[in-house]
Formats: structure tokens, sequence, C-alpha cells
């Protein structure tokens, strides 16, 4: 890996070293200057499509435009996403897990702006949404199905949208039990 690493970078595996102690440490650079390149445009680009769609704007499309923007993002380096995916898993503390926190906090605050009730509630509704984008978007990106990468962004815009609604309209999904 690091032969490969110095390859592009054109110059020699030992200089790395100089500046490295070791592998671990290259992959760490890596991993951490492509987390925060992609922390930086996710985060963007939900407050531009939350922005852009307005308060009187129909969910779908911010919901739509997000979507849009994740899977290029993911899409632009999947063998690295595969390694954060595969190899670092999300521990409480960890930043995968802050980076998440960040993005729940995002969506929250969009939702009580937009009259989704209580704090509790909207609180619940960004993780649960939150977590299925993030692992509906990476699988696509990863697993690569065999259907068009707009079929995926309609039906998860239908899934999130038609979610988020119900939630900003006061009503409750379905439930086979007391909540």
């Amino acid at each position: 890996m690091v032969e490969r690493i110095a390859a592009v970078a054109g110059v020699s595996p030992g200089s790395l070293y100089q500046y490295f102690p070791d592998k671990d440490a290259v992959l760490t650079e890596v991993l951490d200057r492509y987390l925060d390149a992609m922390e930086a445009r996710v985060s963007r680009a939900f407050l531009d499509s939350v922005a852009t769609a307005g308060p009187d704007a129909g969910t779908a499309t911010a919901v739509r435009a997000t979507l849009d923007a994740l899977l290029d993002t993911f899409g632009e380096e999947p063998d690295l996403l595969r390694v954060i995916v595969e190899q670092l898993p999300r521990s409480p503390g960890g930043r995968r897990a802050a980076f998440a926190g960040r993005i729940d906090d995002l969506v929250t605050t969009v939702l009580l702006t937009r009259g989704a009730g209580d704090t509790d509630a909207a609180r619940a509704a960004a993780w649960t949404v939150v977590r299925t984008v993030e692992h509906l978007t990476t699988g696509y990106v990863l697993e690569r199905p065999g259907f068009a990468r707009a079929v995926v962004v309609d039906e998860l815009t239908a899934l999130v949208a038609g979610y988020l609604d119900a939630r900003l309209s006061g009503g409750r999904v379905a439930s086979d039990g007391p909540s």
C-alpha cells in the first residue's frame, strides 16, 4: 500500500517514511483527509439542499438534492468508502459516530423549524432517517446493484420524504403496538 501511495505521490516509499512512522500512520492520514473532505461536502450539500428548497418547498425537493449529493460524494472514492465502512466500525465515541451525530443535529433543527413538534420526536426521526439514508446510499455505491441510480434516488426520496412528511403533519407512522 505504501508503495502505491508513494507512486501516486511521485516519491519513493522511503520519502514517505520520513514523515510517517509506519503504514498505519499513512493510512490514518489518507482516511482523515478523505473523511474531512467528505464530511464538509455532505454537510454543505445538506444545508444547500434545505436552503435551495426553502421553507415552502416540499420535503421531497430537499431530500432528492441531498441524496444526489451523497451518492456523488460516496461514488467518487468507492474504495476508500469501502475501507471506512468495512474496516472502521462506528464506535460510540469515534469520528463516524460524531459526524452522524452532527448530521442528526442538522436534521433535527430543520424538522423543528418546520413544525415537527417536540424535540425528542424530532431527534428520533432524525436519527432514523440519517441511519437509513447512510446505510442505503453506501450500500448502493458498494454493492452496485443492477438498477439505475435514478431508481434508488426515486425510491429513497419516496421513503424518506413520506416518513418526514408524516412526522411534520403530526401523523404517526403505523406500528403494531404502543409507542
